[in-house]
């Protein structure tokens, strides 16, 4: 018996041996794969670097050019309530001057031609005469805004 142990010891170590070499082929392989892995990610990683470059770089101009444009849409607004406000500054005078040129034509009707009748009470204005001259009036000022604009 004597002679038994150390072969059986033997064997047992051959067989732990045959285990640990299985064991690291395996592992090998594992560790192939792994790096095989890790260079795909290293690409991965590199393509999805340059794309967020390259969106950084689009948000950039495109924020650049939203500023450009809210700055010339609020020069445009500007300029266009400015006018907008002439026009009524306008309106609204030459209202006052249609106003005071029928209260003078009523008050002198012999700046006319006509000599004043003094049984006669003088004739209201005609209203289509008055928005006449009102649209006149208003074309020519909008006409002057326009060659003082351009």
């Amino acid at each position: 018996m004597i002679n038994v142990l150390p072969l059986t010891i033997e064997s047992l170590v051959a067989i732990l041996l045959l285990l640990t070499i299985l064991y690291c082929v395996r592992l090998n392989g594992q560790l192939k794969r792994l790096k095989a892995d890790e260079s795909s990610m290293r690409a991965v990683i590199a393509e999805l670097v340059t794309a967020t470059a390259t969106a950084e770089r689009a948000i950039a101009g495109l924020k650049t050019t939203v500023r450009e444009a809210d700055e010339g849409l609020g020069e445009r607004l500007q300029a266009a309530k400015r006018y907008c406000d002439e026009i009524q500054r306008g309106t609204k005078a030459g209202a006052d001057v249609l106003g005071r040129l029928m209260q003078i034509a009523d008050a002198r009707p012999w700046l006319m031609g006509v000599e004043p009748e003094t049984d006669v009470k003088p004739a209201a204005p005609d209203p289509k005469a008055i928005m006449a001259a009102a649209q006149a009036f208003t074309e020519r000022a909008r006409a002057r805004l326009k060659a003082v604009a351009a």
